[in-house]
């Protein structure tokens, strides 16, 4: 049954479970549902609020964790001037919430440091003076920018670098993971009044989007016990929604936490959406592989094909060459037209020009995914059900 995102996050809500776990592709909704979630639990104005000003008013009800807590962090790249790297904070209340308030700022190094290289050392820029109302000098953390370097042993330490993107999200998720960890322990003391703080008392929700994008599998798993563990260790009431693309990070969550069953985020080409529960891991209730084959099938049937089935298209080639034993999935590709459907393979994945954006692909493309996807049907791998994610 087609539902809007609203809706969807209405029945999330309506289920009142300790955990529930959502499976969706990228570019389905994952991120648009967990700021619909929010909405729902703590809605805000609709008066241009800032998400600087959203988060403030709603942290007390709900932690989210998505795509648009990145975009509080920035680089300073200004490279004419020669100034150091420095990963810049935006003014907001999150960072200044787990850093100043709460004082994790130790915590923080010590997570990011566990999923990244322990030798690659974050530091937050160094204490200012202000006076207070009585006219004392006091320091303060201003915890507005950080730097990174990389320890080579003994005390030497190398200049200040710019981390890749995939380290940067780790470290993002580090101050998240920190604040959460700390949420838990305080909410798990039964009597209000016995609390270190009492900032999290009215907390119900916590909704985290994809947190493992760039992690490789071994730290994809560690995250996945990790978080797991941290949710058991939860005795207050406390409920957490997390949702992923990634099959290996659903199926570790979900036997960490001992869940019953999941679900599957779909849209329709009308923009709409579907939330199916599925009971098992994946390995168990549905298939990664023929979930996309199906997706590919209809998008064929309906003369629909767009830019991103190319994607998942090569995606399943990438998957059953690596399955047969093939080196190159491009050893998949029918004879007579190989040098064609390659072409057209490579092109629309990695096509990130805006001077070669297009609306959608030609009709001889479109005709292409149809061949493409028969000829995929002629190996045993699919001719066996497609084998076990």
């Amino acid at each position: 049954m087609s539902n809007t995102l609203t809706e969807i996050a209405q029945q999330l809500k309506a289920k009142n479970k300790k955990v529930q776990l959502i499976y969706a592709f990228n570019g389905t909704g994952k991120t648009r549902l967990s700021r619909e979630f929010k909405q729902l639990i703590a809605p805000g104005d609709d008066t241009g609020a800032s998400d600087r000003e959203q988060l403030e008013s709603s942290r007390h009800k709900i932690l989210y964790y998505n795509a648009f807590t990145e975009d509080l962090f920035y680089w300073d790249n200004d490279l004419s001037l020669d100034v150091e790297p420095k990963l810049k904070i935006q003014p907001n209340s999150f960072t200044d919430w787990v850093l100043q308030e709460q004082g994790q700022d130790r915590n923080v190094i010590a997570n990011f440091q566990q999923y990244a290289d322990d030798k690659l050392t974050p530091r937050f820029n160094p204490e200012y003076t202000v006076k207070d109302e009585d006219g004392k000098e006091v320091k303060v953390k201003a915890f507005s920018e950080v730097t990174f370097s990389q320890e080579r042993g003994s005390d030497e330490i190398s200049e200040n670098i710019k981390i890749s993107k995939g380290e940067e999200s780790n470290f993002i998720w580090s101050i998240f993971y920190t604040l959460l960890d700390q949420v838990i322990g305080v909410l798990s003391v039964a009597e209000e009044n016995d609390r270190e703080t009492d900032q999290f008392n009215q907390l119900e929700y916590v909704f985290i989007d994809d947190p493992v994008s760039s992690l490789d599998e071994n730290h994809l798993i560690q995250l996945a016990v990790n978080l797991g563990k941290m949710i058991k260790d939860s005795e207050s009431g406390l409920k957490f929604i997390i949702s992923t693309h990634n099959p290996l990070f659903y199926n570790v969550l979900y036997n960490e936490v001992n869940a019953k069953t999941g679900y599957i985020l779909s849209r329709f080409d009308n923009g709409t959406f579907e939330l199916e529960e599925k009971k098992g891991d994946s390995n168990k209730s549905f298939s990664y592989h023929l979930h996309i084959k199906r997706l590919i099938e209809q998008a064929v049937e309906k003369n629909n094909v767009q830019r991103y089935h190319f994607a998942l298209l090569r995606n399943l080639y990438e998957k059953t060459a690596n399955f047969l034993g093939y080196k190159r999935w491009s050893e998949l590709l029918p004879g007579d037209q190989k040098a064609y459907a390659n072409r057209v393979m490579n092109f629309y994945p990695h096509n990130t020009l805006s001077n070669e954006e297009v609306s959608e692909p030609t009709a001889p493309e479109k005709e292409m995914v149809g061949l493409l996807l028969r000829n995929l049907n002629e190996f045993g791998y699919w001719q066996q059900g497609g084998g076990n994610d």
